[in-house]
This record gives structure tokens, sequence and C-alpha cells, in this order.
């Protein structure tokens, strides 16, 4: 079955994902906040930490992206 793409499905697929973004974004955010106030870390550390934490957001932010899309756009959810 071949997707369906009209301006409609792109602009739910885009609001699902944006709305999937933010709340995944606001989660991890908050996480790493309290891991680095928990351990003190200022400058350099928390940097680093902000770093370690930027790998798994994106992935987070790219597969509810991907499941938006692919959910707004199947022939069997219209």
């Amino acid at each position: 079955m071949q997707r369906i793409k009209t301006v409609k499905t792109l602009t739910r697929a885009a609001s699902a994902a944006l709305f999937l973004s933010v709340q995944s974004l606001i989660c991890i955010g908050t996480l790493y906040w309290a891991i680095a106030e928990t351990l003190g870390m200022a400058g350099t550390a928390a940097l680093v930490l902000g770093a370690i934490f930027a790998v798994p957001s994106l992935y987070v932010v790219i597969i509810a992206i991907r499941m938006a899309y692919e959910a707004e756009t199947d022939p069997v959810n219209q």
C-alpha cells in the first residue's frame, strides 16, 4: 500500500512529531539538569555531560519524527 501524502497528513505528521520531540527533550533536559545539579557539575563537566546526553536525545527525536510520519501517512489510519 502506498502512503497518503497530502498537505493535511503531512501537517498532522509535523504537528505530532513536534509535540513528541518537545516532550522528549523536556524529559531528557530535566534528567540532565537533575544529574548535573546532584553531582554539583559546573563548566566543562556540565558541557561534557550535555554532549553525552545529546546523542541519545537526537536518536529519540529522530525516532519520534519517523513514528509520527509513519502513523499519519498510513492508509489504514485514514
